[in-house]
């Protein structure tokens, strides 16, 4: 469970369109403060999610080689399957002119709460499925098995916290260079976004293949 978390984490945490739209929360008027309501509302859905897992399973995962654990490894291999088609369709899509969503032009104008909604709204919920279909096999028993989903939240909102932590520290040089940074993830969007969702895609879909027919 540890190794999976680790990779699916480190993908929210890199993926592209969010940071790119927190970059824009910075940027905009009292953008430390909205960066930290979009930060709480980005933990609090993973939070939420990885609660909701363990109430569904009573903490009691389910046994290999049973119908329920064979449906969990399939659910993960389908997820798989999606991020490799999503990065063929990103693939496809490359080189074609993108226009900004309009919402990213009223960022000045979000309020806190619209900032902790706007993390929800962005969250690679494909990714979070295949953290939640992780966590259906942990059994919470000792404190590493805490430690180790605490770890997978504040690795998947570690990119976030780093630049709030920047913006808030070094705020003389934060603005000029994250809005090189924003340029940089324009820039390269589609092959960050690609290369996230086939390696990630491959790794689960291959794991699962192998646990269903071992």
């Amino acid at each position: 469970m540890a190794l999976d978390l680790l990779l699916i984490g480190l993908g929210i945490a890199l993926e592209p369109f969010p940071l790119t739209a927190f970059i824009l929360v910075l940027s905009a008027e009292k953008g430390t403060r909205k960066g930290l309501a979009f930060i709480l509302g980005w933990l609090a859905c993973l939070v939420a999610v990885i609660a909701a897992v363990v109430l569904t399973t009573g903490n009691n995962p389910p046994r290999p080689q049973t119908v329920p654990s064979t449906a969990a490894l399939a659910v993960k291999l389908a997820l798989g399957v999606v991020l490799i088609l999503l990065a063929e369709r990103q693939r496809r899509r490359m080189g074609r002119p993108r226009q900004p969503p309009a919402w990213m032009a009223r960022l000045d104008r979000l309020s806190l709460w619209a900032a902790a909604g706007l993390a929800a709204f962005l969250q690679p919920w494909t990714l979070v499925a295949a953290g939640a279909a992780t966590i259906v096999s942990a059994k919470l028993s000792t404190a590493g098995d805490y430690l180790t989903l605490m770890f997978y939240c504040l690795l998947a909102t570690s990119s976030f916290l780093y630049l709030e932590l920047y913006a808030t520290f070094a705020s003389g040089k934060a603005a000029a260079r994250l809005e090189r940074m924003r340029k940089w993830l324009d820039s390269h969007q589609d092959q960050v976004v690609i290369a996230i969702c086939l390696l990630l895609g491959l790794w689960l879909a291959g794991k699962s293949i192998y646990l269903l027919v071992s």
